[in-house]
């Protein structure tokens, strides 16, 4: 006979940190950790945000902004699809750990928190925050702007087409098919007559009917693959004098390789 081993339960024990692996420096994350530190960048930017924080002190601190938007910017640099990828990137790596400053112990954000702090914000604090980047640019002579490129990404939201609620009378989808349908004559209890009234229906996919409301920025379009669903579609403006050839997408194509390969480029 034997013995079943049985999953042992997890008992807590202390290690100190200093014999814990670490990890190899990231020349490219060191490189923009030190450009963003040299105009100030983290003091600015939790200045800008402070007024969408109450300051009650009642309840969990929020995620710093600034480790909000350095996620964001790993997301870009290293191509990544969606905001749960760039969650799952950033905990998984410890040199990305070490540019958001999060020990090894410490849980980074997830992919839901995102959407919280993204509306959080607002447009308004996010236009001042991309107004302190050109400025810092500028400042450095990083800035021409006489020839730009635009790279436009497309990244699948959180967020479901199941939930979607009209604009106007705040209905779901269905309930809102089934009442066009019986006003038309259609038995609504019909599946099969349902969804091909449905099919060719003015208005069916737009955003100017529709939202999510969990997520009112997510919107209804094509992804990556061709498939109807929720995305966002973020733009990035290149200066194309950095660039030889190409367009802005390329550009950025270019900058996601070097980051891969340890190069900084503004």
């Amino acid at each position: 006979m034997f013995a079943k081993k049985e999953k042992a339960a997890q008992q807590e024990f202390w290690v100190a940190a200093q014999p814990l692996q670490k990890s190899a420096k990231s020349t490219f994350y060191a490189n923009l950790d030190e450009t963003l530190e040299s105009f100030g960048f983290g003091a600015k930017v939790r200045e800008i945000c402070a007024p969408a924080y109450k300051q009650s002190g009642v309840g969990r601190p929020g995620i710093d902004p600034v480790v909000y938007l350095k996620m964001m910017m790993v997301g870009f640099f290293e191509d990544l699809p969606s905001e749960r990828a760039i969650a799952s990137r950033c905990a998984d790596s410890m040199s990305i750990r070490r540019f958001l400053n999060y020990e090894l112990d410490e849980n980074t954000p997830e992919h839901s928190s995102f959407t919280v702090i993204r509306q959080r914000l607002g447009l308004e604090i996010y236009q001042q925050i991309f107004t302190l980047t050109l400025q810092a640019l500028q400042e450095h002579g990083l800035l021409r702007g006489k020839n730009l490129g635009i790279d436009s990404s497309v990244i699948e939201a959180n967020a479901s087409l199941r939930a979607l609620v009209n604009r106007n009378t705040q209905e779901a989808y269905w309930d809102y098919v089934k009442r066009l349908a019986a006003e038309d004559g259609i038995d609504p209890q019909d599946a099969a007559a349902l969804r091909k009234f449905d099919r060719n229906r003015p208005g069916k996919g737009s955003n100017q009917q529709w939202e999510n409301p969990h997520d009112p920025d997510a919107k209804i379009s094509r992804t990556k693959h061709g498939a109807t669903d929720m995305i966002y579609k973020p733009e990035a403006v290149v200066d194309l004098r950095y660039w030889s050839g190409g367009s802005g997408g390329s550009a950025s194509r270019r900058s996601r390789r070097s980051s891969r390969n340890g190069h900084a480029h503004p």
